[in-house]
Formats: C-alpha cells, sequence, structure tokens
C-alpha cells in the first residue's frame, strides 16, 4: 500500500476544510454587516449630547433603516444585560435558600415597578455617568429595555432550576460532578427550551415599550433618541397616521431579521436539549443554523470558541454557596435555624429602614387621603388585570399546546406570534381613541383591551415553551394507552404545563399592570383620554414631574402585585415544584 499517497490524500483533504467553500462566502457578508452595524452603533453612542438636540427625529421614511438599527442594537444590548442577569439572579434565588428568601420576593417587586417607574428615577443618573455624551442617554434606555425583559426570563430560569427532575439530578451527583459542572451540563441545558421562547417573549416586551425608553419624558426634561420608538412618538404627536404606517413596516422587517437571525438557530439548536428517550420526528429547523454548519472556514473559527466553553464547563470547581452533599446533622440543623433568624431580623431592620425614608420624603407632597385615592385605583386596575389574566389563559393555553405540540407550525407561527407581541399598544391609540370620541364609550370598558397586548403573550410563550418541552415518551405512553379527550388534558397534558403556565401567568400580571400606564392614558395628537386606574395615575404624575406621587403610585402597584404573586401565584409554584415535576 503506498501509505505517502494516502497521507498526502488526508492532508489535501485537511486542507479543504479548511480553506473556504461557497457557503462561507454566503454567511461571510452576513457576519461583515452585523460587526459593521455594531461598530458604526458603538461610534454614535460617543457623539456629544448636543447632537440629539441638532438632530430631531425627522418622519422621512429614508432615516427609518438608520433608526431601525440604533433600536436594534439597544436591544440586543439590553437581552446581553438579561441573560447575564438571569443566570446570575436565577442561580442564587433558586440555589442558595436564604438568598431566595429575599430575592424572590424582590424580583416579584422589581417587575411590578413599571418602566416609566424605572426611568423617572435612572435618567438622572446615568447621565451624570456620563455627562455631555450620548452613551449616557443610550444607557438609561437601554436599562430602561432591560427592565422589560430581565424579570421574565428570571423566572423562567429560576422555575426551570426548581423543576429539573430527580432521577437526573441524582445521576449528576452519582458521577461526582461539582455544583459548577452540574450547572452547566445538567441546569443549563435543561432551562434551554423554556428560556429562549421566555427570551423571544422578552424581546417583544421591549418592544412594547421601546417608545417610553427611546422618547424619556420626565417634567421639563425630554431627552429623544434616534430610534423606531422615537419616530413612533413623534408620528403620533404630529397625528401622521402614514408614519405610523412605515413604522409598522419598520417593525416587520426587524422583527423577521430577529426571528431568522437570532430565534430560529437558538430553538433548532435548544432542541437537543429535550428531555426525552425518543425522537419527536419533527424537529425544528434553521436555514442560518445549517449554513454555519456547512461552512468550512467559519465553522473551524468556531470550533475553538466551542472548546473553550466546554473546557470551562468541565472545570473541576465547586460553589461555595452551593455544593456538596446536604446531611442532616443535629448539630447544623441548629446552627441553620440561628442564622436564619438573624438573616431575617437583618433583611427585617433594612426593609423598616427603607421605608422609614422612603414615607418621610412622600409625606412632603402626598396627604393620606391621597394615598386611600391610590389605593382605590389599585383595587379598578386589579380588577382589570384579574379579569384579562383569566380571558387570556381560556384562549392561549389550548392555542399554546396545539403550537408546541407541533414543531413545524410552532416555526411558522413563531414569527407572528413575536410580531404581535411586540406590536406596540401605542400604534392602536388613534383607533381606541377616535372610536371613544366620536361614539361618547365609557373609557374604563374600552381601554381594557389595551392591556391586553402586554398580558397574553407572556401566557402564550411559555405554554408553547412547555409544550415544546413536555416528553415525547410520555405522549406515546398517553397514546399507547388511548388516553384522550379531556382525560388527555387533565392527566397528561396540563400537569406537565402547569409550572410554565404559572411562571407566564406570574410574568403576565407584572406585564399587565405595566400595560396599564399605556393602555389606561391615551393620547392621540392634542386628544388625551383617561380611564380609572393606577395606571394613568402613575403616566399622569409622570409626566408632571411629582416624584412624590410617583413613589406612592409605584409603591402601591409593587405592593399589589406582591400581594398577588405571594396568595396566588406562589402557592400554585409551590403546588407545581411539588407534585407536577417530570420526574
Amino acid at each position: 500500500m503506498d501509505f505517502s499517497f494516502n497521507l498526502k490524500r488526508t492532508a489535501n483533504a485537511s486542507a479543504w476544510r479548511v480553506l473556504p467553500n461557497r457557503w462561507d462566502f454566503v454567511a461571510f457578508p452576513l457576519i461583515i454587516c452585523i460587526i459593521a452595524m455594531a461598530a458604526i452603533g458603538f461610534h454614535e453612542t460617543l457623539a456629544p449630547m448636543s447632537t440629539l438636540k441638532t438632530q430631531a427625529i425627522s418622519l422621512d421614511p429614508t432615516n427609518l433603516p438608520e433608526y431601525a438599527m440604533r433600536t436594534t442594537l439597544r436591544m440586543l444590548a439590553a437581552m446581553v444585560a438579561s441573560l447575564t442577569f438571569t443566570l446570575v439572579y436565577g442561580t442564587l434565588a433558586a440555589k442558595s435558600r436564604r438568598a431566595g428568601m429575599v430575592l424572590v420576593p424582590i424580583l416579584d417587586i422589581l417587575q411590578s415597578v413599571p418602566v416609566l417607574g424605572y426611568i423617572s428615577f435612572t435618567v438622572t443618573f446615568f447621565l451624570a455617568l456620563f455627562p455631555g455624551r450620548v452613551l449616557g442617554a443610550e444607557l438609561a434606555a437601554i436599562f430602561a429595555i432591560f427592565t422589560s425583559q430581565a424579570w421574565n426570563m428570571t423566572f423562567s430560569f429560576y422555575q426551570s432550576l426548581r423543576t429539573v427532575p430527580r432521577d437526573l439530578d441524582e445521576v449528576s451527583r452519582g458521577f461526582h460532578l461539582t455544583s459548577w459542572q452540574r450547572f452547566w451540563k445538567l441546569e443549563v441545558p435543561f432551562s434551554m427550551p423554556g428560556l429562549i421562547w421566555n427570551m423571544m417573549m422578552s424581546m417583544s416586551g421591549g418592544w412594547f415599550f421601546v417608545v417610553a425608553s427611546e422618547a424619556i419624558t420626565v417634567g421639563n426634561n425630554t431627552i429623544t433618541l434616534p430610534g423606531i420608538g422615537a419616530y413612533l412618538a413623534q408620528a403620533i404627536s404630529d397625528k401622521n397616521l402614514h408614519a405610523i404606517g412605515w413604522v409598522i413596516l419598520a417593525m416587520t422587517v426587524v422583527i423577521l431579521a430577529y426571528d431568522q437571525f437570532m430565534f430560529r438557530p437558538l430553538v433548532a439548536w435548544a432542541d437537543k436539549f429535550r428531555m426525552e428517550t425518543t425522537s419527536s420526528g419533527n424537529a425544528p429547523e434553521s436555514w442560518l443554523l445549517d449554513l454555519i454548519r456547512r461552512t468550512h472556514l467559519i465553522h473551524r473559527l468556531l470550533v475553538p470558541l466551542g472548546w473553550m466553553f466546554a473546557k470551562a464547563a468541565r472545570v473541576n470547581f465547586t460553589l461555595p454557596a452551593f455544593g456538596g452533599p446536604r446531611f442532616h446533622i443535629p448539630q447544623r440543623e441548629k446552627t441553620s435555624r440561628i442564622g436564619d433568624i438573624v438573616w431575617a431580623a437583618l433583611v427585617l431592620l433594612a426593609t423598616v429602614y427603607v421605608v422609614y425614608r422612603v414615607v418621610a420624603y412622600v409625606r412632603t407632597g402626598v396627604s393620606l387621603d391621597e394615598v386611600w385615592h391610590v389605593l382605590v385605583l389599585g383595587l379598578i386596575t386589579l380588577l382589570r388585570v384579574v379579569v384579562l389574566i383569566a380571558i387570556a389563559s381560556v384562549i392561549w393555553v389550548p392555542i399554546g399546546v396545539l403550537i408546541g405540540l407541533r414543531p413545524a407550525l410552532a416555526e411558522k407561527v413563531q414569527p407572528i406570534a413575536q410580531f404581535l407581541a411586540a406590536f406596540p399598544a401605542n400604534l392602536l391609540f388613534p383607533v381606541f381613541v377616535i372610536a371613544i370620541v366620536r361614539f361618547h364609550l365609557n373609557p374604563d370598558i374600552w381601554l381594557s383591551p389595551l392591556i391586553v397586548l402586554g398580558t397574553q403573550w407572556y401566557i402564550l410563550f411559555n405554554v408553547i415553551a412547555g409544550a415544546s418541552s413536555y416528553p415525547n415518551d410520555y405522549r406515546e405512553a398517553a397514546k399507547n394507552f388511548h388516553i384522550r379527550g379531556w382525560q388527555w388534558w387533565r392527566q397528561a397534558m396540563l400537569p406537565g404545563i402547569f409550572p410554565y403556565y404559572v411562571t407566564g401567568a406570574i410574568t403576565a400580571s407584572g406585564g399587565a399592570w405595566n400595560a396599564s400606564i399605556v393602555a389606561e392614558f391615551v393620547q392621540w395628537g392634542d386628544t388625551k383620554v383617561a380611564a380609572h386606574g393606577l395606571g394613568a395615575y402613575i403616566a399622569q404624575t409622570t409626566a408632571a414631574g411629582d416624584y412624590p406621587k410617583i413613589i406612592v403610585g409605584i409603591a402601591v402597584m409593587s405592593l399589589f402585585v406582591t400581594l398577588f404573586n405571594r396568595l396566588l401565584w406562589r402557592p400554585m409554584f409551590a403546588y407545581a415544584e411539588a407534585k407536577l415535576r417530570l420526574d
């Protein structure tokens, strides 16, 4: 045998695997465009603040591509920050019992604080952090978008960590994996399908509040950043229906781009983390993921990056707070109880101090009668939220299961659902304002549907994630035992998706309260329509720059959301965690 020939052929094959092929020439322009877009956007953030005043928002459609690029980069930066926050915060809340005692209630409160509430107090901080630079205003906008994305993702990741099947956890411990290795090898992969669908929902939630983040008005201070949200705010102010039509077109293009270049590849990639031993036969696909896999040079360039991540996941490192076996030693349990008492006392003291300082500040501009008035407005908004949550659940749970069990259908519905979830309520202001004024309708009733735009999609996306993660083994077993109809829903599907539904309902509640600020006080040009409710109160006081009343409104909203979660959703979540784990 001619070994020299074989060596030569092997060397030539290796060289061909490194040389670019036709797929590389298709993928390279896409990568170059993304890098160039990021570089241009970063350069514009370093411009002086004076450029925002000299470059007023123009409704010329030719400016929309640039505005769309700026908005896309802000939302991507907020998504990266949200993912980092999710992994750190969700892990601490799920793994550390004492941290969870504080972090989970704080997460309820953070979710309940409206986006306008964050903007009211963070704009000054970020502008002072980078004085005279657009970067300060950009960070304020990114942080506002972050607050509309992070909580939903964190709740999803927390729910996944708390419901990892016990048998898989026992196997990982049997292989003596450290807490670090178990996190990357078991817990993060298990959470991926649900987390990615919630990332889509969070991106859509960012679109819902993109106007508030790019056209910031607090008291006499107005900061307008170039972007689709600022363009839409200007179109609403000018009553320009043609400009609103261009906004819808631009949003459609950007959402489709996000779907094709980011979310669809992620969904196709995450399908390998489904918990099952039999294949579903209808795996989701992505042309971009297939393109990258077919390339030679780009694939080779990505190999070292994948090797580094794999190597980091296998590091023999134990997180001090989480690792190690759990031994039931009486002395240790006694020490733990003492530690819990001390920790609870410290948390209580800190809470009392914060409440005292807030009350002292609020008393300077708010009377007790005003507080009672705000509580009544909160009850009105609570009634709207409860009714809309119930309606959304009845409609979207069956539809979400239908979509989630059919990957081929999910691929078709995914961009449509993303677009509908991202559709800002501001675009419907002309229809609602004109109809209410012309037909003398009751705003308390007819403005309520706008809240649905910030409610139903959380439930839909989480149910889709739950149905997508439902083991094919269980579906086959139900089919073999001829379980169908209502029995199939009651005994098979609803228990399987229930933890995901509760996560969606919790975030839907917070989303509805946030949406009430946009929905209960609407404006079309100079015409304003307001409903009775806490959302309208916060919107009006924010526009007036009345900080004591803003704080009261935010505090009451946080109180209602937190109590609602504690009395209803948390017990349901605990039940799902204890009784409905897919073990």
